[in-house]
């Protein structure tokens, strides 16, 4: 899959430096053409000798030492790249992306290229939780960077969280995907995806929410990105790794998720809203845990933003698909919700039944369209189950001249 495949493999200065040695040696294993550009920092943890002894290459660390005087470097590895990977990629590069600062021979190159770039993400939890580096890393997936979130585990500075850089075998799979999924039916499209639940405060220890796993909008996330999507994923509370290549937008409550939706939603070609949203939260949130107290207690709610019926009242081109997760009258519902939210299509399905419903691993599913076809679906994995809902929204696009 990697065969003949030109990458350019960025190195930025942190301890994660490492790993991207090992994997330079499996990308050229795998058959690939590996041009590896280092900042000053990286340098500071691997030698560019190491590399260029893996990869066979020229190391690049200097914007303007040019290896051959006819070629301009940056420019010319920019042309080279079929894809960009940076691993590691510090806070620092990210924030240089996100301004369009150009100081290095990384950030010219890839303010150069025109390859698909993606960006594996390693700092200590804090600096990630930091909110600059999310607006950053927010600002860099609607520019169209892709990036690779490692796993939550032991940091290099001793402690315990998410900032580790995926490891080599993880970066290489998506890779491996990315060009396996370069001809899929949705290729060039971004499809936006909300999954799990939201959680509504109450005071510092409670909070209200709902029994939504996101394993059914992940699985959808990983079956639109194996037919070439860009995939943008924004997901509520939950325990499960993100697909690899899916840009995770990690949210808590209704408001969170209607803010990051619909920052997304004038650049998408397709939006799957399978997230079980707070139809109320409460009006009022204690600052302080509220202490045990006689008698009863009240908790006045007020409504959220309802995230489809906005997009459905400001939907342009985009294909819009919700779910209709009911209890009774199902398919009655289900077809009021398409129509009155200006759906595309919807996903239904009788919680109470068995095999269906929320925490399960599978589903059983019926999809409506606007233009009138229905389909139903017996008792099926959920990454079955999102196989046939990417398939039947493919099949509605090519219907309505789309794709």
């Amino acid at each position: 899959m990697l065969k003949g495949k030109n990458i350019i493999l960025g190195v930025c200065g942190g301890i994660a430096a490492f790993k991207a040695a090992a994997l330079t040696s499996k990308l050229v294993q795998a058959g690939a053409n590996v041009k590896v550009i280092m900042t000053e920092s990286a340098k500071e943890f691997v030698t560019p000798l190491t590399f260029q002894a893996l990869s066979r290459q020229v190391v690049y660390d200097q914007t303007f030492i040019e290896p051959d005087p006819t070629k301009i470097a940056h420019i010319d590895v920019a042309d080279w790249a079929d894809v960009v990977l940076v691993a590691p990629t510090t806070a620092n590069v990210l924030a240089k992306l996100a301004n369009g600062l150009a100081d290095d021979m990384l950030t010219t190159t890839l303010l150069a290229t025109t390859a698909p770039v993606y960006l594996a993400p390693a700092m200590n939890v804090n600096m990630y939780n930091k909110a600059s580096v999310k607006r950053n890393v927010s600002t860099l997936s609607q520019d169209g960077y892709h990036f690779i979130d490692g796993s939550q585990g032991y940091l290099a500075c001793g402690w315990t969280g998410k900032g580790r850089m995926a490891e080599p075998e993880d970066l290489l799979a998506v890779l491996e995907r990315h060009f396996v999924t370069g001809a899929g039916q949705l290729k060039g499209k971004t499809v936006v995806i909300t999954a799990g639940p939201t959680q509504e405060r109450i005071d510092p220890v409670r909070y209200f929410t709902n029994h939504s796993s996101g394993k059914m909008g992940y699985a959808i996330a990983e079956a639109a990105y194996g037919q070439g999507a860009r995939v943008v994923l924004i997901s509520g509370p939950t325990h499960i790794d993100p697909p690899k290549g899916v840009e995770i937008i990690n949210v808590v409550s209704a408001k969170e998720m209607f803010e990051a939706a619909m920052s997304y939603y004038e650049k998408a070609d397709i939006v799957v809203k399978s997230a079980a949203v707070a139809d109320y939260r409460p009006k009022d949130t204690f600052e302080q845990k509220r202490k045990k107290q006689p008698g009863k207690w009240s908790i006045e709610m007020e409504r959220t933003t309802d995230i489809l019926q906005t997009m459905g009242d400001q939907k342009v081109e985009q294909i819009l698909v919700g779910f209709a997760a009911e209890s009774e009258h199902v398919e009655e519902y289900a077809m009021k919700k398409l129509h009155s939210k200006n759906l595309d299509l919807i996903v239904a399905n009788n919680i109470l039944q068995e095999g269906a419903g929320f925490k399960g691993d599978t589903n059983i599913i019926t999809t409506f369209t606007k233009d009138g076809e229905k389909k139903e679906y017996p008792v099926l994995a959920k990454k079955e189950a999102a196989q046939f809902i990417i398939s039947d929204i493919i099949s509605y696009m090519e219907r309505h001249l789309r794709l």
